[in-house]
């Protein structure tokens, strides 16, 4: 007999972080829109200012989650990436944040990816590259202006 496809833990988990970003974007007051085809960014973040109009600009956001967060100490995860994403989101002018969903903690840490290259100066010549992410970068509400910070840096 053939058995249906499958909803894996895989599946629901990407789904919960896509939720519990998108969360944080609307209750800040900004507005985000899904990507559907899925070709290096999973979320696009536009924000407003205080009378509500919208702001120029977006930042990208790749999100990834996982039951298995690799801890290197008490304050760092790896977490590998692959160059090909590496190289798009290298060359993207507005701000791209790599989003890492812990499921069993139900959390998530971020990663600005272009400052975060610039100041380690790593090789991407590799078919992976392992990125630290702080464990003190966890996604809240809060976060959404520190994302919209660095989009604000790079149009003056």
């Amino acid at each position: 007999m053939v058995k249906r496809k499958k909803r894996t833990r895989e599946h629901i988990i990407v789904d919960i972080s896509v939720n519990y970003v998108e969360y944080f974007i609307v209750t800040k007051g900004f507005s985000v829109e899904r990507v559907e085809k899925d070709y290096g960014y999973d979320l696009v973040l536009f924000t407003y200012d205080d009378n509500g109009e919208i702001e120029n600009g977006q930042i990208y956001l790749q999100l990834k989650a996982t039951d298995n967060i690799k801890k290197t100490d008490n304050q760092t995860i790896a977490f590998s990436v692959s160059t090909r994403d590496l190289k798009l989101w290298l060359e993207e002018p507005m701000p791209v944040i790599l989003i890492l969903y812990d499921a069993l903690q139900k959390t998530a840490y971020w990663l600005y990816i272009q400052a975060y290259f610039e100041k380690h100066k790593i090789n991407i010549n590799k078919k992976y590259i392992t990125v630290y992410f702080d464990m003190k970068n966890t996604l809240n509400e809060e976060t959404m202006n520190q994302f919209r910070k660095y989009k604000r840096n790079i149009l003056r």
